[in-house]
């Protein structure tokens, strides 16, 4: 099975279809997002991340997922406001996905068997790092905050590629 997520369609938050291929040359940080998580407030730093990385390639795509303790059962116009309002996020979101089970995004599908640890996605707020080349580089769990040094450092490293 091919580690790359170039040839994956997706669709943006308002219902446009893209292709991740569009992304090459960008490293990217794909993370499932939920708005009544613990872990939510990693939306602050995913966008100071976008913020801080932006300009030298990173993009951060965030795809709200329901699939975990129902944690994310808005619309996505509602996703939408809540991120903006309350985080004032500026990065990419993403239409609602299934990240495990029968009806998984082919994306998560891709991402889940790429690199180790295998398996499904635990929890909302996992992060895989994807390369210029659209290879799946890395995974990081629920707990590995967006400021986390190990998460920089693969970040950095990426881009420096």
């Amino acid at each position: 099975m091919s580690n790359t997520v170039s040839d994956i369609a997706v669709k943006t938050i308002n219902g446009e279809d893209k292709q991740l291929s569009e992304y090459a040359g960008k490293v990217l940080l794909i993370v499932n997002v939920a708005s009544y998580c613990g872990y939510t407030l990693q939306y602050k730093g995913l966008e100071q991340l976008n913020q801080k990385y932006r300009d030298t390639g990173l993009r951060v795509l965030a795809f709200p997922c329901n699939d975990f303790g129902a944690q994310e059962p808005g619309s996505n116009a509602e996703i939408m406001q809540f991120c903006t309002k309350n985080y004032g996020v500026n990065f990419e979101m993403f239409d609602k996905v299934h990240a495990k089970g029968s009806q998984q995004h082919p994306l998560y599908n891709r991402l889940t068997n790429a690199v180790e640890p295998t398996g499904n996605v635990s929890w909302n707020f996992e992060k895989f790092l994807i390369s210029k080349q659209g290879e799946v580089v890395a995974r990081f769990n629920s707990s590995v905050k967006p400021d986390s040094p190990e998460l920089i450092a693969a970040i950095e490293r990426e881009l420096a590629k």
